[in-house]
């Protein structure tokens, strides 16, 4: 994406900069902004001359009004990333998308992507392709947090005018290692891309885009990606031989098959579930 000699954002603001997919973006977030805030649990460590690197628990209110202060966009990466106990999701997810919200609205931040998640429809069937406009299905209490974020984040585009672009991620990884993955890949590449999108694209009201590069097989219809003027580029086709050389046919009748969200769908108390 060609960038202007002056960055679009004074000082863009990178929740869960720590972690999987905030590693990949921190990076390449910074010719957005003068300023790149990167912020988690514990602060980022080895922040450049041009980063802020700030210790935050996104359940804190205070911490998060004081964190999101002066800060012109937000990309949301914070928060619990996997399947956890009710009152670890809650905390971070559910109370944690609030207290940003809430920080933007009286910051008066009128640009977030909200990092959330494929599982926000995991229990579809996967002999059925879905698009934003279906019902939410959440195949988990992660899934159900996100779309929860989701939800919130139109009352607050409705009521306030913050326009959030979210991103129902699938599976961001260097290379796709199992049959499932074959169809839910983002790549890095596209990943990026698609975040820079959501931060600059104008008019975006409030926006949902599976994150899922250009693969052979999909379960999930695009059709807002076109809005932010988002195409992905690459394909988990390269990836297929080995993936299919090393692992037999998966069973269609297997749970981590029949439904979108895997494993996260199968049964049993959600106290004692893990990723």
């Amino acid at each position: 994406m060609p960038q202007a000699s002056t960055p679009p954002f004074e000082r863009l603001l990178l929740t869960g900069a720590s972690g999987g997919l905030g590693k990949v973006l921190r990076p390449a977030l910074r010719d957005l902004c003068t300023t790149l805030r990167i912020s988690d649990l514990h602060a980022p460590a080895d922040p450049l001359a041009s980063e802020e690197a700030v210790a935050c628990d996104v359940g804190d209110r205070d911490a998060m009004m004081a964190l999101v202060r002066g800060v012109d966009a937000i990309a949301h990466f914070g928060g619990q990333s996997i399947e956890s106990t009710f009152d670890t999701i809650c905390h971070a997810n559910i109370q944690g998308a609030f207290n940003l919200y809430e920080a933007a609205r009286k910051h008066g931040v009128k640009r977030i992507v909200y990092a959330s998640s494929s599982q926000v429809t995991g229990f579809y069937p996967t002999d059925v392709v879905v698009d934003p406009s279906m019902p939410v299905r959440p195949s988990s209490l992660y899934g159900l947090s996100k779309a929860f974020g989701e939800n919130l984040s139109r009352l607050f585009y409705d009521r306030y005018g913050i326009e959030t672009v979210c991103l129902r991620i699938a599976m961001a990884f260097p290379e796709p290692t199992t049959h499932r993955m074959l169809r839910s890949y983002l790549s890095y590449r596209d990943l990026i891309e698609l975040v820079k999108r959501g931060l600059l694209a104008k008019d975006v009201g409030h926006t949902i885009v599976y994150g899922v590069s250009a693969n052979r097989d999909t379960l999930w219809r695009n059709p807002d990606a076109a809005k932010i003027g988002w195409a992905p580029r690459d394909t988990s086709e390269p990836f297929r031989a080995a993936v299919e050389a090393r692992q037999p046919v998966p069973d269609p009748d297997d749970v981590q098959n029949r439904y979108h969200g895997g494993k996260f769908t199968q049964d049993g108390p959600f106290e004692d579930r893990r990723a």
